[in-house]
């Protein structure tokens, strides 16, 4: 599934400020490794069903073997193996023994010290391996996931690796054993280690996926083969909400539209959000915020929610909003089935043009029937002229008023919503009172 930088940006997947993104919610991984293949796999959701499915198969088996993650394995691990890679020791004896060990540790003190010190980690990292291959070997997993597991069983049958991966925690090797672990591994299996290391990186990036999925009780979509798109969500929250409200939200090719209405703060955003970020997760394999999920395989998702101006390039706020609708509907006009977000289209003109603006853009967009849209905005009374249109649901979130105080509820009512609550909040922040008394 296609996303923009826009997109990425709009729905908090990766952050400037980490805490606040959803791939630093969702990281549960051990390494510097497993993390980078996170985020590889953060940026690349599948366009394959194949593949959904598979990453849900893998993700659902590994959640039941989380105690059993290999605790051997940490990042401190990896970093230390990798620096001895890369050192350069002094040459050792293709056959150490206990006379040339002896003397190997007595003029190359440094080096010896640097080599006792990394076949520990070397020894619980070829551990850690061996029992990820034994979790796994004889599960029913995806082919694309069996094939590590295959390799690193593959690359534990050369003698020295096996010898490491069967060392026990805790046992002392000999100066003899240091020596010939040291020097099969920089000479003869280094690329081989390397390789390992990355395959443990993927695998990090998939206990994480799994973790995430326990730990904030997601479930896992399902999809639908149908050629039309759809969506349709039973309880759908944001993830990133520490006291989310939920939503019951369905779209499909006969109401494809959804025309959003709601005060300042009433949850329009939230809501585009949550279900951006859902269908998103969704595409990757893993489970989603919801109660449940049925949804179509979606070619690309677009949002324009955090449009800016530009000043280095003289570009204003509303050019750059024009620009993010042209591109979008160059993209959408392939056939394909995407899902398109738009929070408060047209802010950077005045309520009249904007009104002209967003009828013309709505207008266009409910010819294509490939595609699911939801536009939230503040300009209710276009909604009269597009209730002519079948394909399109209106929607609102009420916000009551009571003694000046607001209160939302935060839940999706029928309809179009008419409040005005910009001096009201003015009112109730004190503003009004602090001008009066300039």
């Amino acid at each position: 599934m296609h996303l923009d930088a826009t997109t990425y940006n709009d729905l908090s997947v990766f952050h400037q400020e980490e805490e606040f993104s959803i791939f630093h919610k969702l990281n549960f991984t051990r390494t510097v490794y497993g993390k980078n293949w996170l985020k590889i796999f953060f940026s690349e959701p599948h366009h394959d069903l194949k593949k959904i499915l598979g990453t849900q198969q893998i993700i659902h088996t590994l959640s039941e073997h989380i105690d059993d993650w290999p605790s051997e394995i940490t990042n401190g691990t990896l970093l230390v193996i990798e620096k001895f890679l890369d050192y350069n020791l002094d040459p050792i004896s293709e056959k150490p023994n206990p006379y040339n060990s002896w003397l190997y540790k007595t003029l190359h003190v440094e080096d010896y010290r640097m080599i006792k010190y990394s076949m520990i980690h070397m020894a619980d990292f070829y551990r850690g391996i061996r029992k990820l291959t034994a979790l796994f070997s004889e599960s029913r997993l995806p082919a694309f996931f069996n094939i590590y597991i295959e390799r690193a069983e593959q690359l534990l049958r050369e003698t020295p690796l096996t010898r490491l991966s069967l060392l026990k925690s805790g046992e002392s090797f000999s100066a003899t054993e240091n020596l010939y672990f040291g020097y099969h591994l920089q000479n003869h299996f280094k690329n081989e280690t390397l390789e390992l290391i990355n395959i443990f990186g993927r695998l990090d990036a998939w206990y994480s996926m799994a973790v995430a999925v326990k730990k904030y009780n997601l479930s896992f979509p399902e999809f639908s083969d149908q050629p039309e798109p759809m969506i349709h969500t039973k309880g759908l929250y944001h993830i990133l909400l520490q006291q989310p409200v939920a939503y019951d939200l369905e779209m499909n090719p006969a109401h494809n539209f959804l025309f959003l209405t709601g005060a300042n703060m009433a949850g329009k955003s939230t809501l585009i959000k949550s279900l951006g970020s859902a269908v998103f997760l969704a595409h990757l394999g893993m489970g989603v915020p919801a109660q449940q999920m049925k949804l179509t395989l979606f070619d690309g998702l677009l949002t324009n929610i955090n449009v800016v101006d530009n000043i280095a390039k003289g570009e204003s706020y509303f050019y750059n909003e024009v620009q993010r609708v042209k591109n979008t509907v160059q993209r959408i006009a392939d056939g394909k089935k995407w899902l398109v977000l738009i929070d408060e289209l047209f802010k950077g003109t005045n309520v009249k043009d904007a009104m002209k603006c967003s009828l013309t853009v709505i207008e266009g967009l409910i010819k294509l029937k490939n595609s699911l849209f939801i536009l939230s905005t503040h300009l209710y009374e276009i909604g009269e002229e597009l209730k002519q249109y079948p394909n399109i649901s209106f929607r609102y979130f009420e916000t009551s008023v009571k003694d000046d105080q607001l209160d939302f509820s935060y839940q999706l009512k029928e309809g179009i919503s008419n409040d005005r609550l910009g001096y009201l909040i003015l009112k109730r922040e004190k503003v009004v009172d602090m001008l009066e008394k300039l």
